[in-house]
């Protein structure tokens, strides 16, 4: 088994945006722009306060980040007792090591930084060597240090709050406890250096908010908000004296320190407020929640209050459904258990974006708050879309956790629709107190093709189909229920011809779509209950989840189940089809995801995920798999290897012992740590051994050699591409001829002919050798040693030559050439063995060719050859016969496939 998924990769994380740790503000004078950092659980991310653009997100950390920290230069960042310094908000440029628990204050200093973890242990770090400076070690029960700030002026000063409620001023160069302020009783939970010297704002846990001065040891100014604990303060520095002040019911107080009362009052975060700034010298806000949100506020309002400008935010709670929307595969339609609909981006979260809360009453739920909204309806738990008419009227129908209304959503115009779609049957009568259908509730639902239709199942077992642009009900299937019991599954095919249901009690049944007064058209019977239906349109299938934690395959058309796969252990949660219907993917309870091939019915990947996969989809193009996960926020991309590498998907074991475990993917987008960790963490399973073509895949077919064409087709005309290429004019001889080596005619690197000069170096001999006076070539030698077994080495030689080198080695083969009669047969008999081998037949044809057009006349005057000639004509005509045969068989076959 791999150690990670075959087809899949990690790609990023999409709708993390913030989280309980407070988020920093810096401002880069070269950008001339205040940059926010938040922190998403393992990285952060950076925006810019212009536009609210996402401009880089880090690493991943090892750990959830515990804190964070900024300056003009760096943003450092704590995962559990390491601190990391990271530069243009992407690369790290330093670590610092030496707590022993984890750390919860970072705070630049200067040229230095100061960390305290929680074990109240404050160490004094050197940023660029990296090195300890000063190290402090408190007590918990005496001291227990919870905020931290620098007062402004006060060199190497620091302020220091407790649980125990006192405060200490230290001076960090000396190590020496300058002051002991005794407070107030109560932990100090928020520290802010006020515009005013010697002042600072603190928070308490009681909810009340000092202003107290340091020089004297005096309490300015006494505020108390009713909100409780005080998790933030921030003052604004462009003129006004404001102070702002978060809780963790998600409210901001604004305060008049001059009028000493409120300002104003906003209902800012779901959520507790973790991060709150005044940006300097401007009147604007930024705030952060354990929500998912951070928030721009500007200060524009006549009595003095904030609006809202500005806000970049995700679920804040986990999302139940997603799918792909379009056809291009850029977007995905997220449902969350915050009972809010939203699009993320694929392509950049610029472009994300929420289609509102479900409410009873928008109107009136637009001047609530999230939290406090009394008229927000359950949460989606499925949902139905169709890009056709989503500029006429609403294109999206979701349904809601216990109730049997039906709520309309618009994609186009991205807010709910006006339409509630509940049957009549289920209306409550104006003379009754308690409908007694009110524990009747919709259970699944499906949108038509041609997006006019919604048809919702109920748990009564009834069947409705509606029209989504008036509400109007049009249709009741079944008599007077489809099913006896719920139904689980509804989908229609792609010209509106059918219905198809399923139910609890069994059974998959098919409907006219109009003709509503006939009795179904067929069922099919399975094994258990029906968990839910995924259609695939296009192919006319349909994946049924069942109740034993299997999943069947239906062809709408022949209306039978044509596979069945089985081997998850808990009970399904969402299968999805690829754009081409060749792979299925189911996810399931016991957090693993499966991939099937449907033609081969066959498992071909499989892995583990971290947390239960709760929804899936495929994205049109194939590119990535959106999934989401029990208690995650975020929806999560995965990359399909198989798009731009080779992946070897045999099949696997339905039960695999060992089921490789995967990380999900985070929300850093750095693709050169993703492209060089890629194939370390999650190698490919690619070992499949390559195919290796044989030199001949049976010895009845004919084999082509490799050569390339201009190395024979010309052997015939090789006179008049000589005649061709001859210069216009002779060659002038230069007038010193530089000194040249002889060198033998090749087709690879020049190699010099060395014999003449290796024979001076011998030793003279007075015995005549007969043998050198022969004139034989290097392919006449080769031909000669020959036995009538084996001919490949002269003619693979033969092969290496071009066509000019070629057609002087044929010429050479005659007696008058410097060859032999035996030398000639021995050419033909090459020729002949080569045919009856049906290896080279195109060289081996040109060969022969040109042989014969040169020795012509002598093969006619030796009658050892014109002998020879007889057989080498049948060994011809014989392969070339089979040639043309199957040629022949092939064109017929083609011909009549083309007139069928």
């Amino acid at each position: 088994m791999p150690s990670g998924s075959r087809v899949f990769l990690q790609n990023r994380a999409l709708g993390y945006v913030s989280n309980h740790i407070p988020l920093v503000v810096r401002y880069i004078q070269r950008r001339k722009e205040n940059l926010i950092v938040t922190c998403t659980g393992k990285s952060f991310h950076t925006y810019g306060c212009s536009h609210f653009t996402l401009l880089s997100v880090c690493s991943k950390h090892p750990s959830e980040v515990t804190c964070m920290g900024a300056d003009t230069y760096l943003v450092y960042t704590a995962a559990d007792n390491v601190i990391y310094a990271w530069r243009r908000g992407s690369e790290l440029s330093h670590t610092y090591k030496g707590h022993e628990h984890p750390v919860q204050i970072l705070i630049p200093f200067g040229a230095h930084l100061i960390s305290i973890d929680d074990s109240s242990n404050l160490k004094v770090w050197d940023i660029k060597a990296e090195s300890l400076y000063l190290e402090l070690s408190f007590d918990n029960k005496v001291f227990d240090i919870t905020t931290a700030v620098h007062p402004s002026t006060y060199i190497n000063k620091i302020l220091l709050g407790s649980q125990q409620g006192s405060l200490q001023l230290w001076n960090i160069r000396t190590s020496k406890l300058v002051y002991t302020f005794r407070g107030w009783k109560s932990a100090i939970t928020a520290l802010e250096q006020a515009p005013a010297i010697d002042v600072v704002g603190i928070g308490l846990a009681n909810g009340q908010i000092k202003l107290h001065n340091l020089k004297y040891d005096e309490t300015v100014i006494e505020f108390s908000q009713d909100w409780g604990l005080v998790t933030s303060i921030s003052f604004r520095t462009d003129g006004h004296p404001i102070m702002a002040t978060g809780s963790l019911s998600g409210q901001v107080v604004l305060w008049n320190l001059e009028e000493r009362k409120v300002v104003s009052q906003l209902h800012a975060h779901s959520g507790a407020v973790s991060g709150l700034k005044c940006l300097p010298n401007e009147p604007l806000m930024v705030t952060s929640s354990a929500d998912n949100s951070v928030k721009l506020w500007i200060f524009d309002m006549p009595d003095g209050g904030a609006r809202l400008l500005r806000i970049r935010d995700g679920h804040n709670a986990p999302p139940s459904r997603i799918k792909f929307h379009g056809s291009n595969g850029d977007n995905i339609l997220s449902a969350g258990s915050d009972s809010s609909l939203r699009i993320f981006s694929t392509k950049t979260e610029t472009f994300n974006k929420s289609l509102g809360r479900a409410s009873y009453n928008r109107k009136i739920s637009k001047t609530k708050s999230a939290a406090s909204d009394p008229l927000k309806m359950p949460p989606i738990v499925n949902f139905t879309s169709e890009v056709t008419r989503e500029k006429e009227w609403d294109n999206i129908a979701a349904l809601h956790r216990g109730l049997s209304v039906v709520t309309t959503w618009s994609y186009d115009k991205l807010k709910m629709g006006d339409l509630k779609l509940v049957p009549d049957r289920l209306k409550k009568k104006p003379n009754e107190s308690k409908n007694k259908s009110s524990k009747v509730t919709a259970t699944c639902l499906c949108l038509t093709h041609c997006g006019n239709f919604v048809v919702i199942g109920y748990s009564s077992g009834h069947v409705d189909r509606f029209n989504i642009q008036s509400g109007i009900h049009r249709a009741t299937y079944g008599t007077p229920i489809a099913h006896n019991g719920a139904v689980r599954g509804v989908t229609t095919d792609s010209l509106n011809q059918l219905v198809i249901t399923g139910g609890s009690d069994t059974f998959i049944k098919f409907w006219h779509f109009k003709d509503t007064g006939i009795p179904m058209v067929s069922k099919i019977t399975v094994d258990e209950s029906v968990a839910f239906f995924h259609a695939h349109r296009e192919s006319a299938i349909l994946a049924v989840s069942l109740e034993d934690f299997s999943i069947v395959v239906v062809d709408i058309e022949t209306r039978n189940v044509v596979r069945k796969f089985m081997g998850h252990t808990a009970q399904l949660t969402d299968a999805a089809f690829s754009p081409d219907s060749r792979w299925l993917v189911t996810s399931a309870m016991d957090c693993t995801i499966r991939l099937w091939d449907v033609p081969s019915s066959q498992l071909i990947d499989c892995f583990e995920v971290d947390a239960a996969c709760t929804s899936l989809s495929f994205s049109p193009t194939g590119e990535f798999l959106a999934t989401t996960h029990v208690d995650q926020l975020g929806v999560y991309l995965w990359s399909n290897r198989t798009l731009y590498s080779h992946v070897s998907l045999r099949p696997l074991c339905s039960t695999p012992d060992v089921i490789p475990k995967m990380a999900l993917p985070a929300s850093a987008t750095d693709e050169l740590q993703a492209s060089s960790e890629s194939d370390d963490v999650f190698p490919l399973d690619d070992d499949e051994p390559e195919f290796v073509s044989p030199d001949q895949l049976a010895d009845d077919l004919i084999t082509l050699s490799l050569v390339a064409n201009s190395r024979w087709q010309n052997l015939l005309n090789i006179d008049l591409v000589k005649k061709r290429n001859k210069p216009k004019e002779p060659p002038k001889a230069p007038k010193a001829a530089p000194f040249f080596l002889p060198t033998i005619p090749t087709l690879g690197d020049i190699q010099f002919d060395l014999s003449a000069i290796a024979s001076k170096e011998e030793d003279g001999s007075k015995i005549l050798d007969l043998g050198a006076l022969q004139s034989l070539s290097r392919f006449g030698k080769a031909l000669d040693t020959c036995t009538d077994s084996d001919y490949s080495p002269a003619f693979q030689l033969l092969k290496g030559m071009g066509p000019a080198a070629i057609d002087v080695e044929i010429n050479q083969l005659a007696p008058e050439g410097g060859g032999s009669v035996t030398l000639m047969l021995k050419f033909m008999k090459m020729i002949d063995s080569t045919f009856k081998s049906n290896r080279d037949f195109e060289i081996a044809q040109a060969y022969l060719g040109l042989f014969l057009k040169i020795h012509g006349d002598t093969i006619s005057l030796q009658e050892e050859l014109k002998s020879y000639i007889d057989s080498l004509l049948t060994s011809q005509q014989g392969g070339w016969e089979n040639l043309l045969n199957k040629l022949q068989y092939n064109l017929c076959v083609v011909q009549t496939l083309k007139n069928m």
